[in-house]
């Protein structure tokens, strides 16, 4: 399976990669828990099909010490007793915010509330940049159809 463009040997797609990875700098860097970042990451990009994305953070998280047993639960979250109450918290709002065409009223207030129960305001603004951030890598490559399976942690640098 081949992407149906090659989106990192194409000029423009660089360009714009360089801008949108240097937001993610700026949230890796935030305050924002590390492993709730990789949660995130990965709830957006199973309910949004992006293989490439999925691969891509559950490495990553692996390799940051995430346990097999979370990373298998993430879909589930909802029945599983290894997250903690801001990780529900952050994954009810990433979902909410992924699902926002779903949703008549978009996210709900009881999910804002709650997340802002568990993270601070600069933790907030972090969280919902994130879930803007990583939705608009996973729209990139379910476009494209980047295959996914060959990611090694570190590789993009």
């Amino acid at each position: 399976m081949e992407a149906r463009i090659n989106l990192f040997g194409n000029a423009v797609a660089n360009k714009f990669f360089r801008y949108i990875n240097s937001a993610g700098k700026v949230l890796s860097d935030s305050t924002l828990p590390a492993a709730t970042q990789e949660l995130v990451k990965i709830r957006a990009s199973q309910i949004n099909g992006c293989g490439f994305c999925t691969d891509m953070h559950t490495k990553d998280a692996t390799a940051a010490g995430e346990t097999s047993v979370r990373l298998n639960l993430i879909a589930a979250w909802r029945e599983a007793k290894v997250f903690t109450e801001a990780e529900r918290a952050a994954l009810e709002l990433v979902e909410q915010g992924t699902r926002i065409a779903d949703a008549a009223g978009g996210v709900s207030d009881e999910a804002w509330e709650n997340a802002a129960k568990h993270y601070d305001e600069d933790q907030l603004a972090a969280l919902v940049s994130l879930i803007a951030l990583i939705n608009a890598y996973n729209r990139l490559n379910v476009i494209v159809q980047q295959p996914a399976g060959d990611y090694e942690p570190g590789m993009f640098g």
